[in-house]
């Protein structure tokens, strides 16, 4: 059975394997905080008939309440441990947490929630709760969601996925550690070797400060990824997908 992935934008993707259709991280509205969306909002189908979202931490460009509640209140949620509770508050019942290396089941795919190396406390004082990635797999296809991290020992366990979705930037005028830039991420490339690279985290949300100041903030990070890849990972191949651009697999 063929696979879709569409890139949404930021670090929202959908994941669409036998059957099942997951979203990652869902902002599906025109800004976050006081960070303005330079894309169209995506279609409400988008957020239709999803069978579980996929949660990668509590940051708030990655885990939107408001974007959360247009997908569905009753769509099952898959959350890194101990973040179940910020989600139950919000009135969000079925949420499974997940440590890293553990594993649940959505229809015939099996989700099994990966290392992250990033700062996740949803506010600068908050309790530490771990960032994850997410490894979906199903009989014929692996697709690896890195969520926001930086390079990890672990990585080479993940070597092999059909597909990488690889963070690239950020929204402000850097990307700091716990982030991959264009060149960690080739570097991450070069040590899973996924058979496609979607780069995502980038080309959506940026402060219009940093674009006046920077024309080309918003498309600059694939084409300086696209070189440091053929540099670290020649045979990885590069599919760059603009927001609202689907890959069928």
């Amino acid at each position: 059975m063929s696979g879709r992935v569409t890139y949404v934008g930021h670090a929202t993707a959908l994941i669409e394997l036998a059957g099942v259709r997951l979203i990652t991280d869902p902002l599906l509205r025109e800004r976050f905080m006081h960070v303005p969306r330079h894309t169209e909002v995506p279609d409400p189908s988008i957020a239709a008939d999803i069978d579980a979202v996929l949660i990668s931490h509590l940051h708030a460009d990655h885990l939107d309440p408001a974007s959360l509640r247009m997908v569905g209140r009753d769509v099952p949620l898959i959350v890194p441990d101990r973040g179940g509770p910020t989600l139950r508050r919000r009135g969000f019942g079925d949420v499974t947490e997940l440590a890293p290396g553990a594993s649940t089941t959505v229809g015939g795919l099996t989700v099994t929630a990966t290392t992250a190396v990033h700062d996740a406390r949803r506010y600068k004082f908050g309790r530490h709760i771990p960032a994850l990635g997410y490894l979906v797999e199903s009989p014929e296809r692996r697709v690896y969601f890195a969520g926001d991290t930086d390079l990890f020992d672990e990585m080479d366990e993940l070597a092999g996925v059909d597909v990488a979705l690889l963070p690239i930037a950020g929204w402000g005028p850097r990307v700091s550690e716990g982030h991959l830039d264009p060149e960690r991420a080739a570097e991450a490339a070069a040590i899973i070797r996924p058979r496609i690279v979607i780069p995502i985290h980038w080309g959506t949300f940026l402060s219009r400060k940093l674009l006046r100041k920077i024309p080309d903030a918003l498309t600059a990070a694939p084409r300086e990824f696209a070189h440091e890849l053929e540099e670290r990972a020649p045979g990885v191949e590069l599919r760059v997908l603009d927001p609202g651009q689907s890959l069928e697999l």
